[in-house]
């Protein structure tokens, strides 16, 4: 339920939905079929890769518990996070936040491909941190938005993955800790590209 590769879809249904239809120019009636491409393009390709990927024999499992084992899915989700991400820069129908906000959680994967070719940070940390440092970018754009109470909802979901993930030891603290910081810094760091 909570899985990074979730994090877009849900990120998109509060741009979508709960956001006000004047900070968007895309027509209500069509924001279900933008949804589900999300939904198709970040979770339901590269989650198909990677059980592929584990039939082949090239991970042990859907967890990439290894290090070693995370490279490929995370670069392969990477280019399909960044291919999105140009569709909506490519097609004038879209309005830049849809680009922008694809282009910083394309980045976030790409950072985390990067950093666990040599050590073992937590995706699931990432995510948590990006969506809510997004959360926070866009409050900031459209203050009437009341994007605070999924503001502190996603705090609150921060705190129970990030427990979660160190409760089953999947991660260090170091780890966890770390990807939450890269993430929430990471959309912090791309938000000055707006001003």
């Amino acid at each position: 339920m909570l899985h990074p590769l979730l994090l877009p879809t849900y990120l998109f249904a509060v741009i979508l939905y709960y956001m006000p239809s004047s900070t968007l120019t895309l027509p209500m009636r069509v924001r279900w079929i933008v949804l589900a491409m999300i939904f198709f393009t970040t979770f339901i390709i590269p989650t198909a890769a990677a059980f592929f990927m584990v039939r082949l024999g090239y991970l042990d499992s859907m967890e990439m518990d290894k290090r070693e084992q995370r490279g490929f899915p995370l670069l392969f989700t990477g280019i399909c996070y960044a291919a999105t991400s140009f569709l909506f820069y490519r097609e004038p129908v879209y309005d830049a936040i849809f680009y922008f906000v694809m282009g910083v959680i394309a980045a976030a994967i790409f950072l985390a491909f990067a950093i666990s070719q040599f050590w073992k940070i937590s995706a699931h940390g990432i995510g948590a941190g990006g969506t809510l440092g997004l959360l926070v970018v866009l409050h900031k754009l459209a203050p009437g938005a009341l994007l605070i109470y999924p503001i502190i909802v996603a705090v609150f979901l921060s705190g129970a993955v990030m427990s979660a993930r160190l409760a089953l030891q999947a991660h260090t603290p170091e780890e966890v800790y770390a990807g939450f910081g890269c993430g929430f810094l990471l959309a912090l760091g791309a938000s000055l590209a707006l001003y």
